[in-house]
């Protein structure tokens, strides 16, 4: 059933969502497992998150099908990239029986989330949000990560480009859980290869349109290197701007921290051309994307999918196995022991390949480091990036030491 946005805008988002999910009969309840999309379907992540996160939910729940003697429904919300709004949906979805939350960027929200889905015991599967404290100090026995984080981008991008030449740095920051997770991320990277940090400053989250002050802020610091410690809307704006200000004809490098195929298409490859992203997950890496991705167009012929609209494919998937794994009535009944059988069985679908998930709830696949081609490099629609780095599974993400989990015991 999709929600109307009507009914989840302004104050009264959480009074109208109740009366907006369908009652079930018990015995409809008690052969359903039901999985709610939270996220962005309006805001400035709508185009990598949003109807696509829910549409690959939804493909992955029809090719898994209802052979396993049960049903599979998938509810689609928007948050509005407000925390209070996440966690009040989170509750009344949890309390009105939905087994597992999906998606959930904006990592305000998505540590929000966190915390609900602990105190309700149900389960959490992670993809938009991408601070690696969901790993980390905030991890969760009923919660995984489920796509990328901001260690696994701070590694790939940030050190990439300091290896590059470009040693010295200047932040701009959007101001809220994510930017700031993904700044200290890339900061620690770039001081352990030998760069230096000159300066950052912090940019209102969400709001800011004109990032004309704090691209001057940055020129003037003199570094070598913008780094963009944000995404969507603000990213392509940052880009925009720097490239109408000439900065990357005078030597400067922009550093897209978190930049989707979905911002280069927005921006075209005449202005995205030369930037770097981090991803999982490309839809023309091999045979399988490729035919995952097909599938994708069918129901989003204006938007191809990246690695967190994959990560929603991929997740229901591996929760769906899991549960038909253990047997519905005990799926249902904890979510700690559905997130543990989905721990302990491998990950593979078309969307990443082979993977496995740790005990902190990170699941564990490689990552690659793309260059956005030039125009005259392109053969196809959404043919925009080129692989320039693998980054093996055992080495893309935080070692499990490292993170301060709970749940890592010595």
């Amino acid at each position: 059933m999709d929600l109307s946005r009507r009914a989840l805008l302004g104050t009264g988002a959480v009074a109208t969502f109740a009366t907006a999910v369908p009652r079930l009969s018990r015995a409809q309840a008690a052969n359903t497992i039901r999985i709610g999309v939270m996220t962005d379907m309006s805001g400035m992540y709508r185009d990598n998150t949003g109807p696509t996160s829910v549409a690959c939910a939804r493909l992955a729940a029809q090719e898994f099908g209802n052979s396993r003697g049960f049903n599979v429904e998938v509810l689609e919300a928007d948050h509005q990239n407000k925390p209070d709004v996440g966690a009040n949906l989170a509750r009344q979805w949890y309390d009105q029986g939905v087994d597992m939350i999906l998606d959930v960027p904006t990592s305000s929200v998505g540590l929000a989330v966190n915390q609900v889905a602990r105190e309700k015991n149900k389960a959490y599967v992670n993809v938009g949000s991408a601070t690696a404290d969901l790993t980390g100090a905030q991890c969760s026995p009923t919660t995984v990560h489920f796509a990328y984080d901001t260690w696994m981008l701070a590694k790939s991008n940030g050190g990439a480009t300091v290896r590059a030449g470009g040693d010295t740095w200047f932040f701009i920051t959007a101001d809220y859980a994510f930017g700031h997770a993904l700044e200290r991320d890339t900061m620690n990277f770039v001081r352990a290869s030998g760069g230096r940090v000159l300066g950052n400053v912090r940019t209102p989250f969400p709001g800011t349109t004109d990032f004309s002050s704090f691209l001057v802020q940055a020129q003037a610091s003199r570094a070598k290197v913008i780094g963009l410690a944000n995404a969507g809307a603000d990213t392509q704006t940052c880009v925009k701007q720097a490239a109408e200000f000439g900065l990357t004809r005078r030597g400067i490098k922009l550093a897209s921290l978190l930049l989707f195929i979905n911002d280069v298409h927005g921006l075209g490859l005449q202005t995205a051309q030369g930037l770097t992203c981090t991803e999982t997950f490309y839809w023309d890496m091999n045979d399988r994307t490729r035919a995952f991705t097909r599938r994708v167009i069918q129901r989003t012929p204006t938007n191809y999918p990246n690695m967190i609209h994959a990560g929603c494919y991929s997740g229901t998937l591996h929760f769906l196995k899991a549960v038909a794994e253990m047997g519905l009535p005990a799926a249902k009944a904890s979510g700690v022991e559905i997130i543990n059988r989905m721990k302990a069985m491998p990950t593979d679908d078309e969307a990443f390949g082979p993977g496995t998930i740790r005990v902190d709830g990170r699941r564990i696949i490689p990552s690659y480091l793309f260059e956005v081609k030039k125009p005259e490099e392109s053969t196809k629609p959404w043919d925009y990036l080129k692989l320039a780095q693998t980054t093996p599974a055992a080495e893309a993400f935080r070692p499990l030491a490292d993170g301060g989990c709970p749940l890592v015991r010595s």
